[in-house]
């Protein structure tokens, strides 16, 4: 596997402990506010240390409690498109993609080409529309060439008509990339039409994974089908279909 992820965090009140891993694939984490998705993708990114447990990416260690390893931000070798974007506000687009770029790497006129922001490479943040940055973010974080995409609710600013624009850029995205993804939205459609596998978090654990039409068609308990809006749950539940049936 190309991510190992058994990591432990204690917050507060809260209590995570995830156990994951992830191919050449895209996943979405899903879940109610406060499930510990974001916190997640902040120990993948270094951004936040775990308490305990290990993060490895193509045999690579990034956080290993046991070892006393936890590799700073800048040499994991992730990208990461935050739910505001993040955008520097005093550099036009083609700054804000070259601040991100390697060197003797991807060169930042491709990217502009791959993301149609060509005409918009002298304009600053303030002046794009909600898809304009969108696309903008994104060039950013696969400026350094990284070999994992975080996204978190990249898309959930945007009306339907941006989001199905960038649900298909995306998709294009990693194909050209040829990269993973792991992406957090509260939207189950979106999920379902992106996803590869869904992991469902509640209260810090994964409670269920799997495709998006089993997580859909066949929750495993009432929360789920309650997130996904699944009103038949009783349907696909053993104890229930056992209860119908007698």
């Amino acid at each position: 596997m190309a991510l190992i992820v058994k990591i432990k965090k204690h917050i507060n009140n809260f209590d995570l402990d995830v156990d994951f891993e992830l191919d050449n694939e895209f996943i979405v984490i899903f879940g109610y506010s406060g499930a510990g998705k974001s916190i997640t993708l902040n120990m993948l990114a270094g951004l936040l240390s775990p308490d305990k447990g290990i993060i490895t990416f193509n045999g690579k260690n990034y956080y290993n409690s046991y070892k006393k390893i936890n590799l700073p931000v800048q040499q994991r070798n992730i990208g990461y498109v935050f739910q505001g974007l993040a955008l520097f506000p005093h550099m036009t687009v083609k700054e804000n993609i070259e601040y991100g770029l390697k060197k003797n790497s991807i060169s930042v006129n491709d990217l502009l080409d791959n993301f149609n922001l060509h005409y918009l490479s002298n304009t600053y943040p303030m002046q794009l529309s909600g898809g304009e940055k969108q696309r903008t973010a994104f060039a950013r974080a696969l400026a350094s060439e990284p070999g994992l995409l975080l996204l978190d609710e990249p898309f959930s600013n945007l009306d339907q008509h941006y989001k199905d624009q960038m649900h298909s850029l995306l998709q294009k995205t990693r194909k050209t990339y040829n990269i993973p993804v792991i992406m957090i939205t509260h939207d189950i459609f979106e999920a379902c039409k992106l996803a590869d596998r869904i992991l469902v978090f509640s209260n810090g654990r994964i409670i269920q994974q799997g495709s998006p039409s089993s997580i859909y068609y066949k929750p495993t308990c009432e929360e789920i089908a309650e997130l996904v809006g699944n009103r038949d749950y009783r349907c696909h539940n053993p104890l229930a279909q056992k209860l119908i049936s007698n």
